[in-house]
């Protein structure tokens, strides 16, 4: 027999396997794609729980902040018939599904470590750690409201602090508003002891001139960094707080295009990368954190959403050699995280000494309690 046609058979023999492994990926096809929006009763807090089933009955869950439209969920519903391990061909054709996208992403890398009974973080390349360490946003609007709020979280394992800056009645403030803002800090530092750490929020609303003046008054403080302190529309301006403070800098809350992460990254104008995962999702996140990496610049998403959310940020978290931190919502109202407990039947959002541990299951590693979520949804889509 010529060598070319043996060649030839070779060739043919060694596709079968691949013929037969795509015949068998259809077993993970998306046929239905459910949503479940909640909103917790005391802080109102919203967000909408997506499950995404696939023809041989795997479920995969994601989470995205507020509720999807109409028009978002019959662009999302055009992923039927695709299987999961194509979730990057997947989000190219998301456009126009907005946070939904971010929900899906979760769902599908979800439905594939179930499917190959792994941890997402293996998926991924992970873990780079066994543990994340945990941020808790503080709430109040006074001092004393937000000593209470502290008290409470240092109690529940938490020991890194999101502060937020009050708000300046009039714009440029002067030393008058600094001193009461490093007032606040003290006395929580107080509180808190030499374990404390602590993040200052400006959420956006200050000025750059009252954001550099409040950066240069807490450097002694030794924040972790100072997020958020003004808008990003001038970058010069924003480089200049960066260059002329040793206060670290955090952005990226509000981001949705990498192309803007490196924006902050080329003008040395940014130290802590604030994506939020319940915009972005899993892999648009580490897309940003690679960029990042490269200027060692580390992670801290952003996250204020649901505790499904908060699975799929600590698996994100073992995967990305740069992370820092991640924000945890803890809410002050025992209702509200009895809520939470109950739709995922885990203590993923327990901290231990100022840490979360890895959930170690399958996909995400969670039970979300079906009924849980029938009982909590304020509609089902």
């Amino acid at each position: 027999m010529p060598s070319t046609i043996i060649r030839r058979r070779a060739r043919l023999a060694s596709l079968v396997p691949v013929a037969a492994a795509a015949a068998a990926a259809s077993d993970l096809d998306i046929t239905e794609l459910v949503t479940f929006p909640i909103v917790e009763p005391t802080s109102r807090r919203s967000y909408t729980i997506v499950r995404l089933k696939t023809r041989s009955g795997i479920y995969g869950y994601g989470e995205c902040r507020g509720t999807p439209s109409t028009e978002q969920l019959q662009v999302a519903r055009q992923i039927y018939g695709r299987p999961a391990s194509s979730y990057e061909v997947i989000a190219q054709r998301l456009n126009g599904a907005g946070d939904l996208a971010a929900a899906i992403n979760m769902a599908l890398l979800d439905l594939l470590g179930k499917a190959v009974r792994a941890p997402v973080y293996q998926l991924l390349g992970g873990p780079t750690r066994f543990k994340a360490r945990a941020l808790a946003p503080l709430a109040g609007d006074t001092d004393q409201e937000l000593a209470a709020s502290m008290e409470r979280a240092a109690a529940a394992g938490f020991r890194a602090f999101l502060v937020p800056a009050p708000a300046p009645p009039e714009r440029n403030q002067g030393q008058a508003w600094v001193l009461a803002v490093r007032r606040r800090m003290e006395a929580l530092r107080k509180i808190g002891g030499a374990e404390a750490d602590f993040v200052l929020d400006g959420r956006g609303i200050l000025t750059p001139s009252d954001a550099a003046s409040l950066a240069s008054a807490l450097e002694r403080f030794h924040l972790m960094w100072f997020d958020e302190p003004c808008l990003t529309a001038n970058l010069s301006a924003v480089r200049k707080i960066s260059e002329e403070n040793v206060t670290p800098i955090g952005f990226g809350r509000n981001v949705t295009e990498a192309s803007f992460i490196q924006d902050l990254l080329r003008e040395n104008a940014v130290d802590v990368i604030r994506p939020d995962i319940s915009k972005l999702g899993i892999v648009a996140i580490r897309r940003m954190a690679a960029l990042a990496e490269t200027y060692y610049v580390a992670v801290a998403p952003y996250h204020d959403g649901g505790p499904i959310a908060t699975a799929a940020a600590l698996h994100l978290a073992a995967s990305l050699p740069n992370f820092f931190i991640q924000q945890v919502p803890w809410p002050a109202s025992e209702q509200d995280r009895r809520l939470r407990e109950a739709l995922v039947s885990s203590t993923v959002e327990r901290a231990t000494g100022g840490f979360l541990p890895l959930p170690k299951g399958p996909g995400f590693g969670i039970a979300v309690d079906e009924k849980a979520l029938e009982k909590y949804s304020g509609g089902v889509a």
